[in-house]
């Protein structure tokens, strides 16, 4: 496996607009209890107190999907990795107005907690609209790339699903050439319309509607860890 260690730089910058008090108390008062610890391997019962599956998404944005998730699947923990504080703080006004006790965040790089992750103990794993660093030159950086994606697959269980959703047609021919590349995931689309059409669990973004109002196409990917 590729060393993901060597392949850090996956995302730009960490802060937007400045935090209102209401933000900065959010943060002070609920991130910490919230917050994956920052050493340690990690499991279920690390992180939720019992045995259950768990799912993973990197770069929440403003965590609209991360919450829309764990609110249909109280069962299931969920971990979501955002390094941009604005989005993390988006999150967590999700998850205190929808009273969720199944989310576990890390403001930071997601490897870092994927590595830390039992082999095997994934059920999904969602990456949507990642930074598609468009220059030729940052290609490198994308998380669609195969020492992250061996990350990934190694945490996926058998048969566990990967997701990608995209609005950038760069990142999205990138995608469809290194995922094509791996027999490790196995796509799911038979027709165009099963990647052109959102399904039906895949909680829209205030990301996505804004791509939509900007007349972008966007592309919902569906991979099966084989």
């Amino acid at each position: 496996m590729n060393d993901p260690a060597t392949i850090r730089r996956l995302y730009g910058r960490r802060q937007g607009h400045k935090l209102r008090a209401g933000q900065s108390a959010l943060v002070e008062t609920t991130l910490a209890e919230l917050s994956v610890p920052e050493t340690g391997a990690l499991d279920a019962r690390v992180l939720f107190g019992d045995e259950r599956p768990l799912q993973l998404e990197i770069g929440f944005g403003a965590g609209e999907h991360l919450a829309g998730q764990a609110a249909a699947h109280p069962g299931t923990g969920f971990i979501g990795c955002e390094p941009f504080l604005n989005g993390v703080v988006g999150a967590l006004g999700h998850i205190r107005d929808g009273g969720l006790e199944n989310v576990r965040l890390h403001m930071g790089d997601a490897l870092e907690v994927i590595e830390r992750l039992p082999d095997a103990s994934l059920s999904r794993v969602y990456l949507l609209h990642p930074d598609p660093w468009p220059k030729a030159r940052h290609a490198k950086r994308r998380m669609v790339n195969h020492g992250p994606l061996d990350a990934i697959a190694a945490k996926l269980k058998p048969g566990a699903e990967f997701r990608l959703g995209t609005d950038d047609p760069t990142y999205c021919r990138w995608a469809m050439m290194v995922m094509n590349a791996r027999r490790d995931f196995e796509w799911q689309a038979k027709t165009p319309q099963d990647f052109l059409v959102r399904p039906d669990d895949w909680p829209e973004t205030r990301y996505e509607r804004k791509a939509r109002r900007h007349g972008h196409e966007v592309w919902y990917f569906r991979y099966i860890r084989c």
